[in-house]
C-alpha cells in the first residue's frame, strides 16, 4: 500500500505493508521537492500525477520489484475545498498508472488526525502558518476554522504575527495598545515601519511573511521582563485555538485531543493557558501526544482499505473512497 502527502513542501510517498490488528510495517519513503500547484480549478490533478507516478513506480521498483499496490491514500493540503478535480481524476489515474483499485482522497486534516490519534474518537488541532480543528465520533466528521489567514485561521501562525504586527504600528503611532519591545523587533526584522506595508501586502505568500513573526512575538512574552502585549496575544490565541478545539470534540468524550503543527514549539507561552482552558472547557478529555504524523495516517488510512477495516467516517469533502474491486 501507498501513502501520499501533498504539502506546501512537496510530496512525501511511503510504501508500507499492511499487518492485521497493528501498525503499517513501513517499506520505503520517498519525496519530491516541487509543491502541487493550485489554481482556478482547484489542486492540479496532472501536475500531482507527474510527481507521484514515477516516484511511486520507483520506489515499488525498489522495495517490492514485481510486486503491486494494493490500496493507496492522498492527503493533500486543500483537498476539502480545492480537491474537485483530484477526486474526478485521480481514480482512473491511478488504476490505469499502478493497478490501484481501492483509493482514498483525503483533507491533510483527516490524514493528521489519523497519524495522531488513528481510529479512536476524540479531536485533533493542527496549528502552523494557519489553523484547523478536526473531530469526530467515528460516525461523522466536525471541523472548525481552517478559512484561511483572511477569514479564519483564528489563533495561528499568520495571525499571531499580524496581531503582534498590529501592536508594533500602534506603538509606532503613539496609539493605545502598542508594544515598544514589538516595535523594536519588527523594526529589526522588517526595516522602518513605514514601509511595512510595501513589504507584506504584495507578496503572494503572505500568510508565511505575517506567521515569520510570531516567534517574536513569542521571544517577547518570554523575555526577562515579559512584554505585556506580546503575552496578552498569546492568550488570546489559546482561547481562539480552544474554541475550535470544543466545537469539534465528540460531546461528553473522554477520548484524547492532540496539538499537532509547528505553532506549538512555542512552548508554554502558549501551550500553558491553551491546556488550562482545554480542562476548564472539556473536563473529560485529555491532551495527548500526536502518535504520529500526517503521512503515518496516510498509510494507516490505506491500510485499512487493504484489510477492509477502515472505520473512520467517509465524507464526500474529506474523506472520499473509491473500491474498483469486482
Amino acid at each position: 500500500m501507498l501513502g501520499v502527502d501533498s504539502g506546501g513542501s512537496g510530496l512525501r510517498i511511503a510504501l508500507a505493508e499492511a499487518t492485521p490488528g497493528g501498525a503499517p510495517r513501513p517499506g520505503g519513503e520517498r519525496r519530491t521537492e516541487e509543491p502541487v500547484r493550485t489554481g482556478p480549478g482547484g489542486i492540479d490533478a496532472g501536475h500531482l500525477l507527474a510527481q507521484l507516478l514515477p516516484t511511486a513506480r520507483a520506489l515499488l521498483d525498489e522495495v517490492a520489484p514485481g510486486g503491486r499496490i494494493e490500496a493507496i491514500c492522498v492527503g493533500a493540503a486543500g483537498m476539502a475545498t480545492l480537491g474537485g478535480r483530484l477526486r474526478a481524476e485521480l481514480p482512473q489515474a491511478l488504476a490505469a498508472g499502478l493497478g490501484v483499485r481501492r483509493l482514498a482522497l483525503a483533507a491533510d486534516a483527516v490524514t493528521g488526525y489519523a497519524g495522531a490519534l488513528g481510529e479512536a474518537p476524540g479531536a485533533v488541532v493542527a496549528a502552523g502558518t494557519g489553523m484547523i480543528a478536526l473531530g469526530t465520533d467515528l460516525v461523522s466528521w466536525r471541523r472548525a476554522d481552517g478559512w484561511g489567514h483572511l477569514l479564519g485561521d483564528l489563533g495561528g501562525g499568520a495571525w499571531i504575527g499580524q496581531r503582534g504586527l498590529t501592536a508594533a504600528l500602534r506603538a509606532h503611532d503613539g496609539r493605545p495598545g502598542g508594544s515598544a519591545a514589538l516595535l523594536a523587533r519588527a523594526e529589526a526584522e522588517f526595516g522602518p515601519m513605514s514601509g511595512l506595508p510595501a513589504r507584506i501586502y504584495p507578496r503572494t505568500d503572505r500568510p508565511a511573511a505575517l506567521a515569520s513573526f510570531a516567534p517574536a512575538v513569542a521571544r517577547c512574552a518570554t523575555a526577562e521582563e515579559p512584554d505585556d502585549v506580546a503575552v496578552g496575544i498569546l492568550r488570546e490565541a489559546a482561547r481562539e485555538i480552544a474554541d475550535s478545539a470544543v466545537a469539534v470534540c465528540p460531546a461528553d468524550t473522554a477520548g484524547g485531543i492532540a496539538l499537532t503543527g509547528g505553532l506549538f514549539r512555542m512552548g508554554d507561552p502558549l501551550t500553558g493557558p491553551l491546556h488550562a482552558e482545554l480542562a476548564r472547557r472539556l473536563p473529560r478529555a485529555r491532551v495527548v501526544p500526536a502518535a504520529g504524523t500526517p503521512l503515518d495516517g496516510a498509510l494507516q488510512i490505506a491500510a485499512g482499505l487493504a484489510l477492509g477495516a477502515s472505520h473512520l467516517p467517509e465524507d464526500p469533502a474529506l474523506l472520499h473512497i473509491v473500491d474498483h474491486r469486482g
